[in-house]
């Protein structure tokens, strides 16, 4: 059996089966637990985030990984050389992330690390200028949680680190949720600028991280349709689409979603940005929003409808498609007959063609006619793992609405 070499300690080996080392040959990074060879390295002899050797069924070493026995992927690869995953590591692909983020934006608000992509699986730093906000979603980087600290701190020498362990993906892996204050101090609000509007956000008690940079530069195209227009914003969060519309020119903003505090800080963020007398909000259900304004004759220019990830798993894919298709088609029912519908979707489940496919066919069933405009994915501080599907998942359809 081959080491890497003498720089490395003495890691255990995880060997793979007999030909199941190709994926990883051509730069996938994950390994499942039904490719290793638990007759020569059992997955129960490895503790959760211990790191180890991965090597080919025939003994040759192919990389560093870390290794959790009770997930569905068993290993993820984080160096095909021979440095372990610790903090002189973590600084080295923190570096390397923060040069291109300071190459794309004028100002530090993004996403620093995004996972695989930025060479660091299992970990998603946002940045909020001197505060960061950070999700550690597996074993092997919990185990090297404190690292990941003193690493933020020395390349960023950030105000406050706040940790949003809170995702539902941490339950998978074993590990326990919870929001920690990882250093320093953290505010309950925050300010961002995204495409020259200033948003005011709430990293401690907000979806995620507390923003969704990821739809960034799709909301800079929003700018060429909505002048004049009467806008609606569905599942608006905070208003990131609906503000940046009156900034453009809208006459009116109307922003949906079910959580009352979001609304409340969509208000805040209309104000801050001088449009506050162009928002208006309506708290509840977004489709059965949609059904009263239907009922009650409202029509709109411009519809946005961006909702969480109707797909989470793959067995969600038939009640997701269905989700997906009856919000558009509601949707379509309260736009004008000239109207412009800018429908999204973050489930990595839904591929990408299939959007514009439910759309046509929500367009098809309400008897309008749809053109399709362009086409919208997340912004560069997502970057996209070219062997990982998954890292490709943010979809954005710009469309026509027109009667049949």
């Amino acid at each position: 059996m081959t080491s890497l070499n003498a720089d490395v300690p003495n890691l255990a080996l995880l060997r793979l089966k007999k030909n199941e080392d190709r994926r990883l040959r051509a730069g996938h990074p994950w390994i499942y637990s039904n490719e290793v060879d638990t007759q020569a390295t059992p997955l129960t002899g490895f503790a959760p985030g211990q790191q180890v050797v991965v090597v080919a069924n025939n003994g040759k070493a192919m990389g560093l990984a870390y290794v959790n026995p009770h997930s569905l992927i068993a290993a993820r690869m984080f160096g095909r050389g021979e440095h372990l995953l610790d903090r002189s590591l973590i600084v080295h692909r923190l570096k390397i992330a923060l040069s291109l983020r300071e190459r794309l934006f004028p100002t530090p608000h993004y996403r620093l690390v995004h996972g695989e992509a930025d060479g660091l699986p299992g970990l998603v730093v946002d940045r909020y200028g001197d505060v960061l906000v950070a999700q550690v979603t597996t074993a092997g980087m919990e185990a090297v949680r404190e690292a990941i600290i003193e690493a933020l701190v020395k390349v960023l020498r950030p105000t406050g680190i706040l940790l949003r362990n809170d995702t539902p993906s941490r339950e998978l892996e074993g590990l326990e949720k919870g929001i920690e204050l990882a250093y320093g101090e953290v505010p309950e609000e925050v300010d961002l600028i995204e495409n020259g509007a200033t948003f005011r956000v709430r990293p401690w008690d907000g979806q995620k991280t507390g923003w969704f940079f990821d739809q960034a530069d799709n909301r800079v195209r929003l700018a060429r349709y909505v002048k004049g227009a009467r806008v609606l914003d569905l599942f608006s969060y905070m208003g990131g689409w609906g503000v940046q519309a009156l900034r453009h020119g809208a006459s009116e903003a109307v922003c949906v979603d079910a959580s009352a505090l979001a609304l409340t800080q969509a208000r805040v963020n209309a104000g801050l940005n001088g449009v506050g007398e162009g928002l208006r909000t309506l708290e509840g259900d977004v489709f059965e929003v949609l059904r009263g304004l239907r009922e009650e004759r409202e029509r709109f220019d411009v519809v946005v409808c961006d909702p969480p990830a109707f797909i989470k798993r793959r067995k969600d894919v038939e009640a997701g498609l269905a989700a997906y298709r009856r919000v558009n088609q509601l949707a379509m029912q309260v736009l004008a007959r000239d109207g412009i519908l800018i429908s999204c979707s973050c489930s990595h489940h839904l591929q990408r063609d299939k959007l514009p496919e439910l759309m046509w066919a929500a367009a098809r069933h309400v008897d309008r006619s749809m053109q399709i405009l362009e086409f919208g994915r997340q912004g560069a501080d997502h970057p996209v793992h070219p062997a990982i599907p998954e890292t490709d998942y943010l979809k954005a359809v710009y469309t026509r609405i027109l009667p049949a």
